[in-house]
């Protein structure tokens, strides 16, 4: 099949436990939860539309296309540095659920690569993903959107939103819980909101956007 793919670049990781190792990003075009286009911001069904801050849409992007397995495979090791330990490579979005499967997960682990995936949860996984990590939407109802994905590495919730509970969280099988302030003009407020939460929950840690601190992609 052919991934429709935005962007891919080489860059640190930002969020969450695995921030700042270096990574390959593959971001796929599209999404479950909305269009990505502004006009359809209070569409979809999920309300992350309202607050979502990535470019998803098309394949216009650096690094972007629509290629087969061993295309995506070769554009990766384009852009990891030569001679070094095989890549770590991040499958992101929208929502790369709707389209990474088996065939390219075992593509790129034939070179090496481990391989980590961000996803809202709401959608089935191939198996041999090395780490998973799901950040719950809400949907426009105000209910947690329903969870397929419901174990794996990391599940990072950004906030505020409203509907969800730590305890059901918790009892999900992860090794790791964050919160993430929610971006945009509330950023200061939703800070504060995070570190409410863990001080609540222990459990939690917090995690920030440090690419966007650090002025990096």
């Amino acid at each position: 099949m052919g991934y429709r793919i935005k962007e891919c670049f080489l860059t640190l990781q930002g969020e969450g436990a695995q921030t700042g190792r270096l990574s390959v990003f593959v971001r796929f075009s599209g999404c479950n939860n909305w269009s990505g286009r502004d006009v359809d911001r209070t569409k979809g069904p999920a309300d992350c539309a309202r607050w979502c801050d990535t470019d998803f849409v098309g394949i216009d992007g650096p690094g972007g296309g629509d290629f087969s397995a061993d295309e995506v495979v070769v554009r990766v090791q384009s852009l990891w540095p030569k001679g070094q330990e095989a890549p770590h490579v991040v499958l992101t979005g929208g929502e790369p659920a709707l389209q990474v499967d088996k065939a390219l997960v075992d593509a790129l682990h034939e070179t090496g690569a481990r391989l980590s995936i961000e996803t809202n949860g709401s959608l089935p996984l191939p198996e041999g993903i090395d780490w998973i990590c799901v950040s719950p939407k809400r949907t426009v109802g105000g209910d947690p959107q329903a969870l397929v994905v419901r174990k794996g590495q990391e599940l990072k919730l950004v906030l505020p939103q409203s509907g969800f509970e730590a305890k059901d969280l918790e009892s999900l099988d992860f090794e790791h819980f964050f919160v993430q302030p929610m971006d945009g003009p509330d950023a200061e407020a939703s800070l504060a909101f995070c570190m409410e939460w863990v001080r609540t929950y222990p459990r939690w840690k917090l995690s920030l956007q440090s690419h966007k601190i650090l002025g990096i992609a």
